[in-house]
């Protein structure tokens, strides 16, 4: 990615990628991949956006570690886990991009109709079980979309979680899932050094977006997050879609 101008490019969509991730918690892919997808091989700009989300979701945990819940994070791990072999399979021998689509759309008529509806009622109960298929959901979607905070944020938002309690849930698993998803690549030696010099290059704008993030995070009041979550939620969709 060689140039004043390719560089520029890489760091506003990283930058912006990080700011949203840093806001919301996730997302990191859909923002930043609008633009990344269009000036690099899908090789090297998965494999890129992997590897920031995870410095984003680094830096999330340790900024909002107090909120953390660890506890019930792990009932969503467990699940994501036994959902990206799945993902794997579904990857190699199905229509990923109509799959894309279908859950893009999915997704953006969602967060729209409660764009609209806020006053609809909110699920009590969480239990176990259900919380475990939204993992799987969320394993088997993040291996096809890189995207696996979506399913478990729309979860969370159904059952009226707090801003903080939403990210304390959800946060590890995204981090735990990112993190999968790159020591397979690793270990099938599909990872290119220019990823690396991507990376390196990213550092700057990295750190700058997700400090913003985490700083509007903390301003912002839990309606306005959820409206936040809800619109971030639609144009996620709405790229998928494209």
């Amino acid at each position: 990615m060689p140039g004043l101008d390719s560089f520029l490019l890489l760091s506003v969509a990283v930058f912006f990628g990080a700011f949203v991730s840093g806001l919301a918690g996730f997302a990191f892919s859909a923002v930043a991949g609008a633009i990344l997808l269009h000036v690099l091989q899908p090789l090297e700009a998965v494999p890129l956006m992997m590897a920031c989300s995870i410095g984003v979701q680094a830096t999330n945990l340790w900024a909002l570690r107090n909120s953390i819940r660890w506890k019930e994070s792990a009932v969503l791990i467990l699940g994501g886990i036994l959902g990206v072999p799945l993902a794997l399979w579904l990857l190699h021998n199905a229509d990923a991009r109509a799959f894309q689509r279908g859950f893009g759309l999915m997704i953006a008529a969602y967060s729209g109709y409660m764009l609209f509806k806020p006053g609809l009622g909110r699920l009590q109960e969480m239990s176990r079980s259900r919380t475990a298929m939204v993992g799987f959901g969320g394993g088997v979607i993040g291996g096809l979309t890189a995207m696996p905070g979506a399913l478990p944020t729309i979860w969370c938002e159904m059952h009226g979680l707090q801003k903080a309690d939403q990210r304390g849930l959800v946060q590890p698993f995204i981090a735990v899932m990112q993190v999968s998803s790159l020591a397979m690549m690793l270990a099938r030696h599909e990872l290119s050094s220019k990823v690396l010099v991507d990376l390196a290059m990213s550092i700057p704008a990295l750190l700058a977006g997700t400090a913003l993030g985490i700083l509007a995070f903390r301003r912002i009041k839990d309606a306005v997050f959820r409206k936040i979550i809800l619109g971030i939620l639609l144009l996620s969709g709405l790229l998928l879609v494209v």
